[in-house]
This record gives structure tokens, C-alpha cells and sequence, in this order.
């Protein structure tokens, strides 16, 4: 491994890359033009979807190809083996530039899919996968979340059977992010009935333009369809696109839910800082209650971000950090929740009507968008389980138990 660079100096060296690669983002000052979207999962029509993909794509593969992509891989996979946090560190500094912001398919493939690929992955696996996916040639998507299943996602009824050298996946999925534009999707499949939930399930990579994969967009409340079904009709996947043993694929599902756990602090915080910034501008005195709520939200954020630092020393110091990574979640979605709370004050009636004024109803993405979160990576609900289970040794609840 090479000589790491201290924090400072690795912060200082990817600014001066990044101020030689892309533009500078214009001063706060700018307030009442651009781009005033808050939306939380994007409005796209998959035209749109597929153009900014690109826009994305490009980005990624310029930073892999200069040193500045997975940062912490070894260099067989195009990285420089820094201790993972410094990953951290270079998004705060990208942050400063406008470089196209990553939707959410991106940390799917490079930080939930990949990684579990490098832990569950047989040799051909890892060198057939993790390269493309790390730059982004291709893209994957989680095949997890089915109607039957709810939050239990060890009760997926979507069956792999055997045929010949691979199987065959018929079932359904929901809720998939990037459906239309993933190359591969990690599809979580019941391969035996007929043993306990968790130890019947296998996991597989599964071409999302194979035969029998159809993908239907999902309308949202927003009005935008970012969300998709999949249906896996007899759908054929070689057994060499089987990810782990067969029969243990509950374990290499928390390998990719702990990452998307860990992913998910830093929630909302843009959205919240243009709510202050609103509230700072808004063409008239605050009221108390409103200053109250604008002070309340920013201290929110301030733990929000301090949260955020604890998960990144727990990486730091090579320790999973799962009541951290729980925490950070719940007040990740508690700041959303203030940030709209702040908002309808701040806006009354201005937020419900497209008049055309910049920074108003553009706000009904974050409103209507921001309550999916309490049920993305992980309820807040199976949060609070996590932390009382882990931190406070509370004992499971018995099956058929009434609260």
C-alpha cells in the first residue's frame, strides 16, 4: 500500500485536481436563479432518466480514470487503497464544484453492490464485475423489496429453481431505483421452502435485459415514476452469476444492507441548508414560532453531520458501525421531517400553488418525497429494533407477541 496522505493534504490535493477538471459552483448569492429543485427522488421521464445517467456516468468514469474513484480498493481494482473514510473527504471537496450529482443507482453499484461482490464473489466474479461496476461501465440495481414481504425481507416469496447448469427466477419485485438504466440487478431469491425463512434464500446477479425481466415504472405521489417493478418471468441466470453459497444468501443481503445503512446519514442535509437559506431570505420578519423551528433545524443538522463523523471513526477504526449507522438513519429522516415542517411555515399557500415563482412549489418534491425515507434502507422502525436489540440488550419480541 502507498504512503497515505495526511487529511489535509489529501483535501488539498483533490481541490487542485478538481479546480483544473470542473467549474466552480456559483456564490449562495444566486439564490433566485437555476436549478431550484429539492426533490427527493428525481421526476424523470426515462428519456431524462437515461440522458442524466450518462451526464453521471461520464463524471465517474473521469474521476476513475485519474485516481479519484474508489479511493479505497487496491489498485488490481483502479484504486488507492486509503483507509475509507477519505472517500468522505473527497465528496466534501467535489461538493464545492459542479459536477453532475449522483443518482441513486451509483452508491447502489459502488458502495453497496461492489463491495459485497468483493466479499461474496469468486475469483472470475471479481474480476469480471468489480472494474466495470467501480467505473460505472455497468450499472446494478437491488432486486429486494417484494409486496408480500413488507419490511421482513427474509420472507421473499420470488423462487430460484434449478435447471440444467443455472436457474430459473419467476416472482416480482418493487420499489427498484434505477431499474431502467442498471445493467445487473441483485435479485434476493427463496431457493428451498422448506427450511427456516433465513436459510432458504440464495442470492444472484441477474441481466436486466435478459429474457422474461420486464420493468414497469411506478407513479408516485410526485407525479414522477423514479420508482419501478420488476417482474422475473422464467428468467434463466447461469449458476455462475450466483453470489455466495447456495442457501446463504440472508447473510450476503446484510452485507449490501449494512452498507446502504451506513450510506444513508448524510440524508437530506442539502434540502435542509436550503431551508435556512429560505428562511434567511424570505421577504419578510420571521415569526418567534418560525425562528424557533429555523434555529431547532439547524441544530438538527449540526448533529446530523457530527453524527456522520462518529460512523466515519468507527470506519476509521475498522469497526462496523451498526448503532451508529441506526442512529444517523433515524435523525436523518427526524431532519426531513423538520425541513418540511419549516418549509410549509416559511411558504404557507405558495408551497401549494405552481404559480411559477422560483424556490415554492418546487418544494412539494421534498414534501410528498421525504416520507419514503422512513421506510428506505431499513424502516425506522427496524432502527429502533437494531438499537434496542444491540445497545439497550432488550430481548427479541416472541412471535405472535401483541403490543
Amino acid at each position: 500500500m502507498s504512503e497515505i496522505p495526511e487529511p489535509e493534504e489529501f483535501r488539498a490535493e483533490a481541490r487542485r485536481w478538481l479546480a483544473g477538471t470542473a467549474e466552480q459552483r456559483p456564490a449562495r448569492q444566486d439564490w433566485d436563479s437555476g436549478d431550484d429543485s429539492v426533490a427527493v427522488f428525481e421526476n424523470w421521464t426515462e428519456t431524462e432518466e437515461r440522458a442524466h445517467t450518462e451526464r453521471i456516468r461520464g463524471w465517474e468514469r473521469t474521476r476513475y480514470d485519474r485516481g479519484w474513484g474508489a479511493l479505497d480498493w487496491p489498485p488490481e481494482y483502479g484504486g488507492r487503497e486509503l483507509p475509507s473514510y477519505y472517500e468522505q473527504l473527497y465528496r466534501t471537496e467535489e461538493a464545492a464544484f459542479d459536477v453532475p450529482r449522483r443518482t441513486e443507482v451509483f452508491p447502489v453499484t459502488q458502495q453497496l453492490v461492489a463491495p459485497a461482490i468483493r466479499i461474496w464473489g469468486t475469483d472470475e466474479q471479481k474480476a469480471r464485475w468489480l472494474r466495470p461496476m467501480l467505473r460505472t461501465d455497468e450499472l446494478a440495481c437491488q432486486l429486494f423489496s417484494e409486496t408480500e414481504a413488507g419490511s421482513d425481507l427474509a420472507a421473499v416469496r420470488t423462487r430460484a429453481v434449478r435447471e440444467g447448469d443455472g436457474w430459473l427466477l419467476r416472482g416480482h419485485k418493487v420499489w427498484t431505483s434505477g431499474a431502467r438504466v442498471a445493467t445487473w440487478g441483485v435479485a434476493v431469491c427463496r431457493t428451498d421452502p422448506d427450511v427456516p425463512k433465513h436459510a432458504g434464500i440464495t442470492v444472484f446477479l441477474v441481466r436486466m435485459d435478459a429474457p422474461g425481466v420486464t420493468v414497469r415504472p411506478i407513479r408516485q405521489m410526485t407525479g414522477g415514476s423514479s420508482f419501478n417493478e420488476v417482474y422475473l418471468d422464467d428468467v434463466f441466470v447461469p449458476d455462475a452469476d450466483r453470489l455466495g453459497p447456495v442457501g446463504q444468501g440472508w447473510r450476503v443481503t446484510l452485507t449490501v444492507l449494512a452498507a446502504e445503512r451506513l450510506d444513508s446519514g448524510g440524508l437530506g442535509l442539502d434540502n435542509a441548508d436550503r431551508a435556512l437559506h429560505l428562511a434567511c431570505r424570505l421577504p419578510r420578519p420571521l415569526t418567534g414560532g418560525e425562528r424557533q423551528q429555523a434555529a431547532d433545524l439547524f441544530v438538527r443538522t449540526l448533529v446530523q453531520r457530527l453524527i456522520g463523523l462518529r460512523v466515519t471513526a468507527a470506519v476509521a477504526a475498522g469497526r462496523e458501525p451498526g448503532a451508529e449507522a441506526s442512529v444517523g438513519k433515524l435523525h436523518a429522516t427526524a431532519t426531513m421531517r423538520a425541513t418540511t415542517d419549516l418549509v410549509q411555515q416559511l411558504l404557507g399557500p405558495r408551497l401549494a400553488a405552481d404559480t411559477g415563482e422560483w424556490g415554492t412549489f418546487a418544494w412539494t418534491e421534498h414534501l410528498l418525497g421525504a416520507p419514503g425515507y422512513r421506510i428506505a434502507g431499513g424502516s425506522d422502525e427496524i432502527q429502533r429494533t437494531i438499537l434496542a436489540e444491540r445497545v439497550l440488550g432488550l430481548p427479541k419480541e416472541p412471535k405472535g407477541a401483541v403490543s
